[in-house]
């Protein structure tokens, strides 16, 4: 089924949302990830490393019926079975996950495959491997992934310069921060708690589209 490239890719990635449960409090993680779309995030990714499997699941077709809904991507971070089983627009590996290839084989040609990348060889393999776009960082220090690597602003330049596919910024980025990647040739931003830690996750939506619009 032919539900994600018909996406246009690049404008997908300029506010890339990325789910926290930790960041919840008193509401739902479907509320949460509702209002950081009408804020204006224009693709979400579902990371869960603690659920299990029936769980991830039902949570999973949930917010895909939301982005369907606000017509975005919704991408499942790692779990490619999950992903091919409920037909999501995409899935995001990184280095230490399942390679490039045996996904792109998995979820044939017409799902969105991102990749993690650090440096500009793995980068390159990624794109020769399949990849539609990739995610770049730590490119600030973060701490939702403890053992996430920083990557200077010159390799986040390289990386974009070395490849075709679309780059999206990872780590740490803040309203406050990311003016410091303009330039870099990013296609936008991937962030967690710079959302779903804030009280108002509406505002927050608009005010970091707002500034990655005038960097990228």
């Amino acid at each position: 089924m032919k539900s994600d490239k018909t996406f246009d890719l690049r404008s997908s990635l300029l506010l890339y949302a990325v789910t926290d449960r930790h960041w919840t409090g008193e509401k739902s993680l479907y509320q949460q990830t509702e209002e950081a779309l009408l804020g204006g995030a224009t693709l979400v990714q579902i990371r869960e490393k603690d659920l299990n499997e029936a769980d991830f699941e039902k949570e999973a077709l949930e917010l895909q019926a939301l982005c369907k809904k606000y017509k975005v991507p919704f991408i499942v971070n790692d779990n490619v079975a999950l992903a091919k089983k409920i037909d999501a627009d995409g899935v995001h590996v990184g280095q230490e996950d399942m390679n490039a290839c045996k996904v792109r084989e998995l979820l044939g040609p017409d799902k969105i495959l991102g990749v993690s990348a650090q440096t500009v060889e793995e980068a390159i393999l990624a794109e020769k491997q399949g990849a539609d776009y990739l995610g770049v960082g730590a490119v600030f220090p973060t701490g939702t992934k403890s053992d996430a690597i920083d990557v200077p602003l010159s390799t986040l330049q390289a990386i974009c310069k070395a490849v075709k596919i679309p780059v999206v910024a990872i780590g740490g980025i803040t309203k406050d921060n990311l003016c410091q990647l303009k330039g870099s040739g990013i296609a936008g931003i991937s962030v967690i708690s710079a959302l779903f830690a804030q009280k108002d996750i509406k505002a927050a939506a608009e005010e970091l589209k707002k500034r990655t619009l005038e960097i990228v």
